[in-house]
């Protein structure tokens, strides 16, 4: 289970989020952006990483989440797949090759420290990312990654299957689509495959998407893991 786009800018969300799992006795993920669009730095919210450090305290897995979550411009067949079909220009790690890209996520690892968070993985804005990435998190000892369909130990090379369930709220027919494939991923379930649900503070706005998310935490109980690391070793 994991909250996406920690941020101060979704602070309300994120609350009844984190509230909603916690009822079903799921302690989901933090996937913490460090200055979300450029406009909102966790150093300019001491009280919101306050909270972030109770969370941790208490065993939310924390994970840098890309650095401001929102992708340069860019050009090409790649870019426009990544920024215009996967997302709406949020998919921050596939604009940058690793001379752009590494020291980008050496200033995220560096904050987090300086902050104090802890750093349980990486996961790249929009689950896309160039294949450099692994490498240069396996180079710097960062245990965890995961896009769309695979969990990764880049220190390993470990990569198991393990879909996410989730919903995109861009457009009504992104919202009817997730909507359904959210349900009808369930099934990877009882393939022996491990799913992980993943929330987007956004998705809150949609009552549509709202109750669906309340639906997978309400089919999710009892069978959710605490670390991300459990996902490798999860049968059935």
């Amino acid at each position: 289970m994991s909250l996406h786009d920690v941020s101060p800018r979704w602070e309300d969300e994120l609350r009844v989020a984190l509230r909603w799992c916690h009822e079903v006795g799921a302690r989901p993920g933090l996937l913490v952006v460090p200055d979300f669009h450029g406009r909102h730095p966790l150093e300019g919210s001491p009280a919101f990483v306050a909270w972030l450090h109770t969370l941790a305290d208490t065993g939310h897995e924390v994970f840098l989440h890309g650095y401001r979550h929102l992708a340069r411009h860019g050009d090409g067949v790649g870019y426009v797949l990544a920024q215009r079909v996967l997302s709406a220009g949020e998919a921050e790690f596939a604009a940058l090759d690793e001379a752009e890209g590494a020291p980008v996520l050496d200033r995220g690892l560096k904050l987090f420290k300086h902050l104090g968070l802890p750093v349980h993985g990486f996961v790249p804005p929009a689950w896309t990312r160039r294949p450099w990435l692994l490498g240069a998190l396996r180079e710097r000892g960062v245990p965890y990654c995961e896009d769309q369909l695979f969990s990764y130990r880049p220190t390993d090379g470990a990569r198991r299957f393990c879909p996410a369930l989730n919903y995109a709220s861009r457009t009504r027919a992104r919202r009817l689509s997730s909507l359904a494939y959210a349900r009808l991923g369930r099934g990877w379930h009882g393939l022996g495959a491990p799913v992980r649900v993943a929330i987007h503070p956004a998705d809150l706005h949609h009552p549509a998407l709202a109750e669906g998310t309340r639906g997978l935490l309400r089919w999710s109980l009892g069978r959710t893991v605490d670390r991300v690391q459990a996902l490798f070793r999860a049968e059935g």
